[in-house]
């Protein structure tokens, strides 16, 4: 894969097999779902909205972390795209994965994306899972066989893999908006020389409610409310690995003990009122590809599912673009 893993990772030996089929399966899907008409994504292909912010990197951080992006305080303007995480578009009030991708802004420094070495963007995405139902990319390939196969195919591995089973039905949630919502990256990132996990926590007092009959899409129309009345903000986080047995950087299916080490606070995104969901940001959000190996050094992703999204990534988003007649080209201006 061209992925060179740094000491604090031990990839299998037949990795790359894995990804590749994994690649070549969730193409194949893509192109069964989608055989006219515009093709979404693979994944997250139900976004609600796309906000512009800005990403304030905190003062006087201490020197564990003050690393990379949160080496000076700064601010840095940010596309914000909100998702659903199912592979279909599906009424907001199903249970499922919803996911948050930052693209910042004016970030100097070469990146580690192939393609993207001279990217002054800089992307990370979270999630509302704070672990990954599979615990490599072998178990997460027979895992989306199974989804693919369908009806007999998944009530057969569920069966026989009742904690990836379990993962997965407590990693779906009900969240009454995105602007309340508690995200996370089960998978780790360097910090310099440490792995950490990222976390954005959100600044609500009083998160919202489901509606008692919600409309298929009310995530979407609660954001746009939210963002016309006002502005939001969250904290973003890190935590630092401190036992690497108890928080493996291989097994995203572990959740980080908080009480071996908490998640400490290195800057706020902030999101200005707005509205997030016009057709020109819906056609935006739609087109922009987000990738965490679009990323400084400092940063760089780490574990099996972060390696197999070095390629899985760029190689489907290239596929959609193309046969959506759309260029990849990363924004060079800040959002206005």
């Amino acid at each position: 894969m061209g992925t060179q893993p740094t000491d604090l990772e031990a990839p299998p030996s037949d990795e790359d097999v894995h990804v590749r089929a994994l690649t070549e399966m969730l193409k194949a899907r893509m192109t069964r779902d989608y055989p006219s008409g515009m093709m979404k994504r693979d994944a997250h292909p139900k976004h609600h909205g796309l906000a512009r912010a800005t990403f304030e990197v905190d003062a006087d951080l201490p020197s564990d972390l003050g690393v990379g992006l949160f080496g000076e305080p700064k601010k840095l303007d940010a596309w914000i795209r909100f998702s659903n995480a199912s592979g279909h578009a599906q009424p907001d009030a199903t249970r499922d994965v919803r996911g948050i991708a930052i693209k910042l802004f004016d970030v100097p420094g070469a990146k580690l994306l192939p393609g993207s070495e001279e990217a002054t963007t800089h992307d990370l995405l979270l999630i509302t899972a704070d672990r990954f139902p599979s615990r490599d990319v072998e178990s997460f390939r027979h895992l989306v066989k199974a989804m693919l196969d369908g009806g007999i195919h998944v009530a057969l591995h569920m069966l026989t893999h009742p904690c990836e089973a379990y993962r997965a039905f407590v990693s779906s949630v009900v969240i009454g908006s995105v602007l309340d919502a508690l995200y996370t990256s089960p998978t780790p990132y360097l910090l310099g020389t440490r792995a950490v996990r990222y976390r954005l926590r959100p600044h609500t007092s009083s998160p919202a409610e489901k509606p008692t009959a919600p409309a298929p899409d009310f995530l979407r129309a609660e954001l746009r409310k939210r963002l016309v009345d006002g502005d939001a903000a969250f904290d973003f986080m890190v935590q630092l690995q401190t036992d690497p047995r108890k928080m493996p950087v291989e097994d995203p299916t572990v959740v980080w003990d908080e009480n071996l080490s908490p998640y400490r606070k290195v800057g706020t995104l902030r999101i200005p009122s707005q509205t997030p969901d016009s057709d020109d940001r819906m056609t935006l959000a739609e087109n922009l590809s987000f990738n965490p190996w679009r990323c400084l050094a400092e940063h760089r992703p780490l574990g099996g599912i972060n390696r197999a999204r070095k390629v899985i990534y760029p190689t489907l988003s290239g596929y959609r673009h193309d046969k959506n007649g759309v260029p990849i080209d990363e924004p060079k201006e800040s959002p206005r």
